[in-house]
């Protein structure tokens, strides 16, 4: 098995579904002679030419809607947003039509269209560095995915792009140099399936897309003071695959969410209010949430890493809820 970057995991998904199918076809900003703001698509125009990988104007409204169109034709586009951030002028799109022509037509037409874009950055500053995945996820009829490992990255890629329906693929821009093994083979990871990256005993930390990565550094920290962590990945947020998490805490009976979007109606939140509803029973502390400070995420980079979560923030939420569970007696660290 092969051990390649998260970058290089989804272009070799969107080079094997292109070759596999010849419906799909890219679309987007600087995609094809440029290869994409962050190099995922570099060298697929030279293999496909320019019917298949398209540069298109500076118009997110433009490149969505024209994706919806071509998906209801039959084809099976894959559209680049340069950044999430340049999805909210297109939001009417992929809100009022991507997302609900199939129940508006009462399934006479679906929208098998992929929307890849990139969340997250360093030093892009309040208006090109968010999280928007809760905004996303909140709409039904929308799919939304943000894998943390180039594993997943390849596998849900190349599920959005057989999926019947539209799909947000979300990558986080600090994960395109995160290394893992890929298989070589064709394989798929099925959309709404949560994984257990890390396995243990006596604390649950929920994450997804870069904050996984965080959660398994916190662990390994954890398991240096004999405190196993069992590190569960969402990987898809809309459906929400609760059964690992609940099964967790069945076992765990102490859990931290954390997410690198704000805490205020964020993912952690959703995910808080569920445990609530379908295990409060087995909670011997309440749910501890561990997200970005609720400000416009500031430039000056000393600031920036003071509003970021990191795996030093899981680790303190999880021995306060250590700390609550063996009766307000203080973790050693």
């Amino acid at each position: 098995m092969a051990t390649i970057t998260y970058r290089e995991a989804v272009r070799q998904a969107l080079r094997e579904e292109m070759l596999r199918d010849q419906r799909v076809f890219l679309m987007g900003e600087d995609i094809g002679r440029y290869g994409g703001s962050y190099a995922v698509t570099k060298g697929l125009l030279e293999e496909f030419g320019e019917e298949r990988v398209r540069d298109t104007p500076i118009s997110e409204t433009a490149i969505i809607g024209a994706g919806i169109g071509a998906a209801m034709m039959g084809l099976r586009p894959v559209v680049e947003i340069m950044t999430i951030n340049f999805l909210l002028v297109a939001l009417d799109q992929v809100i009022n039509n991507a997302a609900k022509f199939y129940s508006m037509f009462g399934g006479q037409f679906s929208v098998p269209l992929v929307i890849r874009t990139v969340g997250g950055g360093r030093r892009l500053a309040a208006t090109h560095s968010q999280n928007l995945e809760p905004l996303l996820a909140h709409i039904p009829g929308l799919k939304v995915v943000a894998p943390a490992t180039p594993y997943d990255a390849k596998g849900l890629l190349k599920a959005a792009i057989r999926d019947g329906d539209p799909v947000v693929f979300i990558e986080h821009s600090l994960l395109y140099g995160v290394r893992g093994e890929v298989p070589e083979d064709d394989y798929v990871v099925p959309i709404g399936v949560s994984d257990v990256k890390r396995r243990g005993r006596d604390v649950t930390i929920v994450a997804h897309s870069r904050m996984t990565q965080e959660a398994l550094i916190a662990a390994e920290k954890l398991a240096q003071q004999g405190i196993e962590a069992e590190v569960i990945d969402l990987r898809t947020l809309r459906p929400l695959d609760m059964g690992p998490v609940l099964d967790s805490v069945m076992r765990t009976n102490r859990v931290v969410v954390a997410g690198e979007d704000w805490r205020s109606f964020g993912i952690g939140a959703e995910v808080a209010a569920r445990i609530q509803e379908e295990a409060f029973d087995y909670l011997d502390a309440p749910v501890l949430r561990v997200n970005q400070k609720e400000a416009p995420l500031p430039y000056a980079a000393n600031l920036e890493q003071l509003a970021l979560p990191n795996h030093d923030d899981i680790v303190d939420a999880c021995l306060q809820v250590l700390n609550i569970r063996i009766g307000g007696t203080a973790a050693a660290r």
